[in-house]
């Protein structure tokens, strides 16, 4: 079946994990970046896939999809800044481990309008010449013990909420470091705009 891995005798039956729930969903939003998907299909395929529950559910949601050879939902989340940046932003499931390359244009993740149903979440960053930024809702908890130094925390003063996940920080700085915010005004104001359209 179209991004899942294969389990002998599954006939569709075959109960559904996190993992291949947030495989199915990092799918659904390449395919959309890549122009097969409109933003109305995208809203109402994440909505099937984050509710599925067998692996017939998850299939459906791809099968007019041309399929990535080789993926694997149980790998990390991995973003390379390169030359011109990555980011990752917008209604995106949250893995359990991530993995940021700032490399030239540097890494931004924004956890603004994310879902995230894991208590815990591991961030590998390394800054390298273009840094990475990470954009924390406010109520999340964020824990750099893990880095090398070089990392600016602007969410240490704010208490982390019950039941909000927390995110893990570690690795490299590099030249240009690692940044940990909150949303600013503009970055709220898209995400709500985003919330209304999808409730439309």
């Amino acid at each position: 079946m179209s991004e899942l891995l294969p389990v002998a005798g599954d006939d569709g039956s075959v109960r559904a994990s996190h993992a291949e729930r947030d495989a199915i969903v990092e799918r659904l939003n390449e395919a959309a970046a890549e122009g097969r998907l409109d933003f109305g299909e995208l809203e109402e395929r994440v909505e099937r896939a984050l509710s599925a529950r067998t692996h017939g559910e998850l299939a459906a949601l791809t099968a007019d999809l041309p399929a990535r050879p080789g993926a694997d939902p149980a790998k990390p989340l991995t973003l390379k800044g390169g030359m011109h940046g990555a980011k990752r932003e917008g209604l995106w499931t949250v893995p359990a481990r991530i993995v940021a390359h700032g490399g030239m244009g540097g890494v931004v993740l924004d956890f603004t309008a994310a879902e995230c149903r894991l208590p815990e979440v591991a961030v590998e960053a390394e800054g390298g010449m273009g840094g990475v930024v990470l954009v924390v809702p406010e109520g999340w908890g964020v824990n750099t013990d893990g880095m090398e130094g070089g990392v600016k925390d602007k969410t240490a003063t704010t208490p982390r909420l019950p039941g909000t996940p927390l995110i893990r920080v570690s690795g490299k700085p590099g030249m240009a470091g690692v940044v940990v915010r909150h949303p600013k005004r503009r970055e709220l104001r898209r995400s709500k705009r985003r919330a209304e359209l999808t409730q439309g």
